[in-house]
């Protein structure tokens, strides 16, 4: 046998049986990482989805629950895993939109490194008020930053998160000064616009929406190109006239960027078969989210997409990378 025909035998032997893997997978359990603790949104979203996975593909998935960097700890973990279908993870905005821009992470990139499976949820963000401000829309907010600037102030769940970079691009795009006042989650930011601290906010929907209901806070616009399923009378940005602001907390899984495409294939149809159940869609929407599915391609498309959005808008924020 020559030295290439050796060199060649390896591959015929492997082909057929990766083949053969490929075609009987999954045979086990199978592993979704998570960059955030127990109970969060995407354990939440990955329970809703559980049943319909189980029954596609006959076996189902446990949680590997590894929070830290925004997300990109799982993630740079899911990227070194064996491409073997049995390790995927649930990304982000935060680990594949915004997370490149602000963490490095030596010879990790997350939209190089990982592929795109299946896109799950989007969470919605809005833009809350006091009501004794007395703001009815989004202009009025803008007319009133304008003539007291120093008042013109907004809070977020923190430097660096979708409500920090948010404020910063509504300003961008209505070309008024803001400043951010940073705090250390949802709960005290929100609580910061409840007592006057700050003009205003925008950060997820579902955190506020009770006190919205109640009417101790006032949603002048959701962010995301579409209304909110939950309050569609509420208009969106563009709507009030805020242009081409789009902007969402948004969950899917990826996978190993070599993973076998059979295999994101089979789990990405299982996906989107499970987000056209009744009810799993009445799931989702009860935790204040809505189905957002897209298939492998065209999800992959939409993170680069994100990542490329978000590069200007965490450089115009001034926020170093960590």
């Amino acid at each position: 046998m020559s030295r290439r025909a050796a060199l060649a035998a390896p591959a015929l032997f492997c082909t057929p049986y990766a083949a053969t893997a490929q075609s009987n997978w999954p045979d086990k359990s199978w592993r979704v990482l998570v960059g955030g603790a127990p109970g969060g949104a995407s354990d939440i979203f990955m329970r809703c989805l559980e049943p319909s996975l189980r029954e596609s593909l006959s076996h189902g998935f446990w949680l590997d629950n590894r929070p830290g960097a925004g997300g990109m700890l799982a993630a740079e973990i899911c990227a070194a895993a064996p491409p073997d279908g049995y390790n995927f993870l649930v990304n982000h905005i935060a680990s594949n939109g915004i997370g490149p821009h602000l963490h490095r992470r030596a010879g990790f990139e997350p939209n190089r490194d990982l592929q795109g499976v299946a896109r799950i949820a989007t969470l919605a963000n809005w833009m809350i008020v006091r009501p004794q401000r007395g703001f009815r829309t989004v202009q009025d907010l803008v007319a009133y930053a304008r003539a007291h600037p120093r008042e013109a102030t907004f809070s977020s769940a923190g430097v660096g998160t979708s409500s920090h970079l948010s404020g910063v691009l509504f300003g961008q795009k209505m070309g008024i000064e803001v400043t951010h006042v940073p705090y250390r989650g949802t709960a005290p930011s929100m609580q910061a616009v409840l007592t006057g601290e700050v003009l205003f906010a925008i950060d997820n929907a579902p955190a506020s929406a009770e006190q919205v209901r109640a009417g101790m806070l006032r949603a002048l616009a959701v962010s995301p190109a579409q209304r909110w399923s939950q309050m569609p009378d509420v208009p969106t940005m563009q709507e009030a006239g805020v242009p081409d602001f789009d902007v969402s907390s948004w969950y899917g899984l990826a996978a190993p960027a070599a993973t076998p495409r059979p295999i994101v294939d089979r789990l990405g149809q299982a996906v989107l078969r499970a987000l056209a159940d009744p009810a799993v869609i009445q799931r989702i929407r009860e935790f204040g989210a809505d189905p957002w599915p897209a298939g492998p391609d065209d999800y992959q498309a939409f993170m680069r997409a994100e990542e490329a959005k978000w590069g200007p808008i965490v450089r115009a924020a001034g926020v170093e990378r960590s």
